[in-house]
């Protein structure tokens, strides 16, 4: 597989940004997922910091359930975060620092409120204008090295790369032996093995996988089919990662960011 390899800035970052997060609804009735706030900030301006800390510019955002809250959070992003003077006469503010300030191109899509995640994927493929692209969920964050993933991606040369993290267990883990215990943790850091962490690198080969069905899944049979095919690569992460699924996530990173020790925040 050859690859033509764009420029950092050009590369588009693919956000799934539609999600309802039915398990936290004490803070998305009334927001979607994405906007849930770490630290002040929403969820969704830390990943994608992330991305930008590494150089990339470009984000397309899948929106879907409440995706006007989104909308109306980058057109109204430097009248929220700068100082400014605005005439009554109806001309342009007059801002007065660079608080906020970003390289950012950013693409708000609208992809369906009730739309799967490979059909919302689909939804966004005349915005992506590279052979290689990135895609990730809106609602985890990680001290991810992006540039040795997408290093990794091209060695490995396949369609897809996903970023394998060890699940945090929510439970003391017993080690058995004969039916008796030989260690317990009480809720430690990782569990064994590696799951999903989001964090992709795609080619545009892998819409061949998708089609345009809305309730279409990626995880269900397009990341199966190329995991068949052996089309998907695993880069495995050993450092920080964790989602935001429950009420109990967004206390605990919310404590995280208030500790001042914060593993994903590298800008």
């Amino acid at each position: 597989m050859s690859h033509e390899r764009p420029s950092k800035a050009d590369i588009p970052v693919v956000i799934l940004c539609g999600g309802q997060g039915t398990r936290l609804r004490e803070e998305t009735e009334y927001r979607p997922k994405p906007m849930v706030e770490i630290g002040g900030m929403p969820i969704l301006w830390h990943i994608m910091k992330i991305y930008a800390h590494h150089g990339f510019q470009h984000f397309i955002l899948c929106l879907g359930y409440r995706g006007w809250v989104i909308k109306q959070y980058f057109l109204r992003f430097h009248e929220m975060m700068r100082d400014f003077t605005v005439r009554m006469d109806g001309s342009a503010p007059e801002f007065h620092n660079r608080v906020g300030v970003e390289d950012w191109r950013v693409t708000c899509v609208e992809t369906g409120a009730e739309t799967g995640t490979g059909g919302r994927l689909w939804n966004v493929r005349d915005y992506i204008d590279t052979d290689t692209f990135l895609f990730t969920y809106g609602d985890a964050v990680g001290k991810v090295d992006i540039d040795k993933l997408i290093a990794y991606h091209y060695e490995k040369a396949r369609v897809a790369t996903v970023t394998g993290v060890h699940p945090t267990s929510r439970y003391g883990e017993l080690h058995l032996a004969n039916g008796l215990a030989t260690e317990f943790n009480e809720k430690p850091t990782v569990a064994d093995g590696f799951v999903s962490g989001g964090f992709f690198v795609f080619e545009r080969k892998v819409f061949d996988y998708l089609s345009d069905e809305p309730s279409l899944l990626l995880e269900i049979e397009p990341l199966r089919d190329m995991a068949r095919d052996s089309q998907l690569a695993v880069y495995p992460h050993e450092d920080y990662w964790h989602s935001m699924d429950t009420y109990r996530d967004y206390l605990h990173l919310n404590e995280v960011w208030s500790s001042g020790e914060v593993p994903w925040k590298t800008w």
